[in-house]
């Protein structure tokens, strides 16, 4: 999600119009679920590890913007377009990765202004928290269903995805550009 200054802060690649970028995501998470599955059905240990981590990563990147515009939708907020670019913030990793997330193909959504300028700050606060909410939770619940399959390695790979999903949440309470300190601010408590 971008915040006040959206387009500035981030390394774009592109734009997407909003009903693009809702197939490109919705196509990247039924992706995931199809990758899941293939994990289940493989033959060989290498092939079900290469699907459960796709599939997890599928869902990291393909949640996270999608969760802004669904519950800012559902919140009364429009959006205008979706970006394809960096990370959004940058100082939420360590610096061997900062680079790699700045160049990674990240979804981000614009806000319309006079939509934001409408809404409430609880509403604004609820739509930042979405995506950060989603990027942890989504990919780790998937970790998780695959664990209960008993997909080859996915009990180890858990325990990472648990790791990260604490350090996604972490980074972004943390972080003057997370999403979770664009809430904070909004409602005044930063």
């Amino acid at each position: 999600m971008t915040g006040p200054n959206p387009i500035s802060q981030r390394r774009l690649f592109g734009r997407i119009s909003i009903a693009g970028g809702n197939v490109l995501q919705t196509a990247g998470i039924a992706l995931a679920f199809l990758s899941f599955a293939a994990a289940c059905s493989a033959h060989s240990t290498v092939t079900a590890v290469v699907a459960l981590v796709g599939g997890w990563a599928l869902l990291y990147f393909c949640c996270h913007a999608i969760a802004h515009w669904l519950v800012g939708r559902i919140l009364g907020i429009r959006f205008s377009f979706y970006t394809l670019g960096g990370t959004g913030n940058p100082e939420g990793y360590p610096i061997g990765l900062r680079w790699v997330f700045e160049h990674l193909p990240f979804f981000g959504v614009q806000t319309e202004k006079a939509s934001m300028q409408n809404a409430s700050r609880v509403a604004k606060a609820i739509m930042w928290s979405a995506g950060v909410t989603s990027s942890a939770l989504v990919p780790t619940l998937g970790a998780l269903w695959a664990w209960r399959q008993g997909i080859p390695w996915s009990k180890p790979f858990v325990v990472f995805a648990l790791v990260w999903a604490a350090a996604t949440l972490a980074s972004n309470w943390t972080s003057r550009t997370g999403d979770y300190s664009k809430a904070r601010r909004v409602l005044g408590k930063a």
